[in-house]
């Protein structure tokens, strides 16, 4: 139980999909006291909304419902985890989430001229997902490398089951590599003994509106060394504009999907 460890440690969880979920104030407490159960926490510190349709969001009765439940002490903040800019936007202007779940990479970097400081403007926390594009940008894979078949990055390749945003960031995987390759290159001064994948999670905690980042890890070896990212150094300068041209030149028009 996380309640019998000696140091704090804090809850961010989602919910907002699955069986039997509704956004009424019920429905709420029950997926948290589910949660709260299944942790062995007092209360949850923070809920996000996980990519709920946006016009549930724009109704607004969702977050009403949140603060009822958290009045109850079953959660202590809440956000929302979104697909799209125009949702994160909408979040941060006209609801009281507190934090947002975006995907943000080096593939993928309109957020940085807009949304983010529209987050710090206004005091919203951004956790980042999909930080490594599905695993692309730790620079291991070449085209032919085949996927298995429980594998989003093999059934989801181009969208066919959920928003292609959320595998490799929604770039072609052939396209991917390629873009990961010229970045590695890029970077290749930058924290000599550092990997590929450390060094664009570097990149991500650059922007300092970013609270966190959620990379992905199969491995307690590979946990370490994602929060190792965390003590190097800022990338150059000159590295972020080389970043930002090969973007806005190569990167941007292959992404697809919602963004």
């Amino acid at each position: 139980m996380l309640k019998e460890r000696n140091e704090p440690v804090h809850v961010a969880t989602k919910m907002g999909r699955g069986e039997g979920w509704t956004d009424d104030e019920d429905g709420i407490a029950r997926a948290a006291e589910g949660s709260i159960r299944r942790l062995g926490v007092g209360a949850l510190d923070l809920v996000q909304l996980h990519c709920i349709p946006f016009e549930q969001i724009k109704a607004g009765k969702v977050f009403e419902n949140l603060e009822k439940v958290k009045d109850r002490g079953l959660i202590r903040h809440y956000g929302a985890s979104v697909e799209t800019m125009e949702e994160a936007l909408f979040c941060i202007r006209e609801t009281p989430c507190v934090t947002l779940q975006v995907i943000f990479n080096l593939f993928r970097q309109r957020l940085v001229t807009e949304l983010l400081p529209a987050a710090k403007a206004n005091n919203v926390g951004i956790i980042v997902r999909v930080p490594l594009a599905s695993g692309v940008l730790s620079g291991k894979f070449t085209n032919d490398h085949q996927f298995g078949a429980e594998d989003h990055r093999g059934f989801n390749a181009n969208g066919e089951c959920f928003n292609v945003g959320e595998t490799f960031a929604g770039v072609p995987f052939d396209r991917a590599v390629t873009f990961a390759s010229k970045i590695d290159k890029i970077l290749i001064e930058e924290a000599p003994d550092a990997t590929l994948a450390q060094k664009s999670l570097r990149w991500i905690l650059d922007h300092e509106t970013v609270s966190t980042v959620i990379p992905g890890a199969k491995t307690a070896e590979q946990a370490r060394e994602n929060a190792a990212a965390s003590g190097l150094k800022p990338l150059a300068g000159q590295s972020h504009a080389e970043l930002l041209e090969l973007y806005e030149f190569e990167i941007d028009d292959a992404v697809r999907g919602a963004y």
